[in-house]
């Protein structure tokens, strides 16, 4: 890969190999916890097992939940040449690229069907060109779903929030619920149990898989499942450096592009099915499970709209061009 390595990089790219040489090895860092069935770490470790098949000498090294490099510290790493790939939700450098909270929006998404169109459209073709100028391409596409979790009242209407602290995933859900009266506290979905256990939360949205992933269910008195009104959907791709990607063999470069389709084919149902498994774990550990109508969900959105919407068309310049592209997208 990449010559001008650090030397903690350079250690890491060549712990664990046998015999394989150093340059022939990837390294995928990601937040999530490894070998617990989290479909994000299971979407590396396809590409990892799908490269070992391969006869392009090149394999994956994968190292989950924060060994290598912190949740939010992924983007820069990347870009920085300390990794190669990453299972990394955009949303998190969008204080690089502000273009990328778009991605994480109140209410933009509202399906799973919806976020697999908008995959081919004109607003995420925008948001690729920004990653590929950034240096970083996608290897597969992903959107999950999410929803709400409180401590002793269920979140289903704005109301709900007032004089919470809560927990939002981005800038956008964090403008939408202090709007709504929140007392906003930022930190990784990978830090909501204790932030629960500890009293500093009393609300928190996150993605549905996190919530299984991190055990939330411990910790909360009432889950808001994306059901059939998703107001959270955020963006969280498979993404390759692509100077690591162009040292690539031609073969190599074939085989890791094949292994990303597969992987975002295995995402496209595994998303629907942790919105699923997340309600069956919740119940089963006694957590009420609350629904969101759609008149409450439209309240939310009459909030974003002059919160988050307007923040957002203001702030980044061709803001409400991305935000019209992804609205047009039925």
């Amino acid at each position: 890969m990449r010559k001008n390595l650090t030397a903690a990089a350079a250690a890491a790219l060549v712990v664990g190999m046998s015999g394989a040489a150093a340059a022939e090895t990837l390294r995928a860092s990601h937040q999530w916890p490894g070998g617990t069935g989290d479909m994000r770490d299971e979407m590396v470790q396809i590409i990892a097992k799908e490269m070992e098949k391969s006869d392009t000498g090149v394999k994956v090294r994968v190292y989950p939940g924060e060994s290598l490099v912190k949740a939010k510290e992924q983007w820069g790493a990347l870009t920085g040449g300390q990794i190669d790939i990453s299972a990394f939700p955009l949303a998190y450098a969008a204080g690089r690229h502000p273009e990328f909270n778009a991605t994480l929006m109140p209410a933009l998404v509202k399906s799973h069907d919806h976020a697999k169109r908008l995959n081919d459209s004109e607003f995420m073709q925008d948001i690729k060109d920004i990653m590929n100028e950034a240096g970083v391409m996608v290897l597969a596409d992903t959107w999950l779903a999410g929803g709400f979790v409180g401590k002793e009242e269920c979140i289903v209407e704005p109301a709900d929030v007032k004089g919470k602290s809560t927990r939002a995933a981005g800038s956008s859900f964090e403008e939408m619920l202090a709007e709504a009266g929140a007392s906003i506290a930022s930190m990784p979905s990978s830090e909501i149990y204790t932030a629960m256990q500890t009293g500093v939360l009393d609300a928190a949205n996150t993605s549905s898989e996190s919530f299984v992933s991190y055990r939330i269910y411990e910790q909360v008195d009432c889950l808001t499942p994306p059901g059939d009104t998703a107001l959270w959907f955020m963006y969280e791709p498979i993404v390759m450096s692509k100077a690591s990607f162009e040292d690539l063999s031609p073969e190599a470069q074939e085989a890791i592009k094949a292994a990303g389709d597969k992987a975002e084919e295995y995402a496209a149902q595994a998303a629907k099915d942790a919105d699923e498994n997340m309600v069956k774990v919740f119940k089963e550990n006694d957590v009420e499970i609350a629904t969101m109508t759609p008149e409450q969900f439209q309240a939310w959105r009459d909030i974003a709209a002059k919160s988050s919407y307007k923040n957002f068309a203001e702030s980044v310049p061709n803001g409400q061009e991305l935000i019209d592209k992804a609205l047009s997208v039925d």
